[in-house]
Parts: structure tokens; sequence; C-alpha cells
């Protein structure tokens, strides 16, 4: 694996048919659809142009990831909230093994870190209150 134009370049041996190259926007969405799968997940976190596209119906999977190609391999970051009542630690550990695996699964990639940054607590939803007006009669 060299890291070449900021893709990553997948060096199998030499038999002629080419090589193939992976950009780091494909890992991120790989992270951020393993990420969102684990339990306890309640959002990914986004900025403000990818919250406009989801609003017109565009999914964006690489929300809340971020990939750096180093020297030394791949470090990937993830921002995410949880949901109120959940082990962080063990959604946290949950989280790393399901990328780390989906990766190697898809792309054949070792990582060389899954940081896991909690920027938010999800509590659940409550029903809506009635009007009072409407409770008097």
């Amino acid at each position: 694996m060299v890291e070449t134009n900021s893709m990553l370049e997948m060096d199998y041996g030499h038999d002629g048919l080419g090589k193939v190259e992976i950009a780091p926007e494909v890992i991120e969405v790989i992270a951020g659809i393993a990420a969102s799968e684990v339990e306890g997940v309640a959002q990914m976190r986004g900025n403000f142009a990818s919250g406009v596209a989801e609003k017109l119906g565009r999914k964006n999977h690489g929300k809340g990831v971020k990939v750096d190609l180093t020297d030394e391999g791949i470090i990937i970051d993830v921002y995410c909230s949880m949901n109120f009542g959940i082990s962080i630690q063990t959604v946290a550990q949950k989280i790393q093994d399901n990328i780390r695996q989906a990766l190697l699964n898809m792309t054949a990639l070792e990582t060389k870190e899954i940081n896991i940054h909690i920027v938010g607590i999800q509590f659940e939803t409550q029903k809506p209150e009635t009007d009072f007006e409407s409770e008097m009669m």
C-alpha cells in the first residue's frame, strides 16, 4: 500500500493486470455506514452543507468521518452522538470493530487507528404535549 496523490494504491504483485486505487472518500463512506449500523449510535455529526444536502434528499454516508492517509497507515476519526442510557465504552468498541472488519472485507486495508469522538447524547424524544385548552374541553 503506497500513498500517491491522496489516493491509496494497492499493490498485489506484478501480474500485469494493472493497479487498484481507492479514494479516501470511499473509505469515509465505508466507515460511516459501518459506524451508523452499530446499535446505540444516534447520528453521525456533519456540517452545514451535509445537513442541507440531506434535507434535499441526498444521503451523505461519509458524514462524521475523517480519514488521514499517513506513511504509518490509515487513521480514521469518527464523530457521532450516542443514545442516552447505553455504555459508551461498549458502543465505541463495537464501532471500532465494525469499521475495522468492514474495511478489511471490502478493501483488504488495515487501519492504524480508529478514533471515536462522542460529540453529543441523544435523549429519547418525548411525545408532544397537548394544548391546555383542549384538555379542559
